[in-house]
């Protein structure tokens, strides 16, 4: 019972603390698409291209976490000592969770990415 509630914290923990990286990196992507809004096609196909950019580095991540120390994960600093799982389980854990919610993240970034593609085409058609 211990471990399944220490999972399902270390899910969420990890949820939270990719969410926030992802939100910052959304807010620059956005302020760079806002600069550009004078060119829709323009803004939406650099917008594109920085949130693929953005699903490169979530997959590099996510490979990185099978070999990243589990101590040096923020998800472990945020998992209160008492929940944090043994010794022999932690990097396994971890990394699982981390590897998840990576992929979980990069696959919602590449479906935006192509739907701002999309647009970018579709203003590019506009605009002839």
């Amino acid at each position: 019972m211990a471990t399944e509630l220490s999972m399902e914290l270390m899910r969420r923990i990890a949820y939270e603390t990719v969410l926030r990286a992802c939100g910052f990196a959304s807010l620059a992507i956005f302020c760079v698409m806002i600069g550009m809004s004078f060119d829709p096609h323009a803004a939406f196909q650099i917008g594109a291209v920085l949130t693929l950019i953005l699903t490169m580095v979530l997959l590099f991540k996510a490979r990185e976490a099978r070999t990243k120390d589990h101590r040096r994960m923020e998800l472990w600093l945020y998992l209160p000592q008492e929940l944090r799982p043994p010794a022999d389980h932690a990097q396994w854990a971890s990394a699982t969770v981390m590897r998840e919610t990576y992929f979980a993240f990069a696959r919602w970034t590449a479906l935006i990415a192509a739907v701002m593609a999309a647009l970018a085409l579709a203003f590019s058609f506009v605009e002839t």
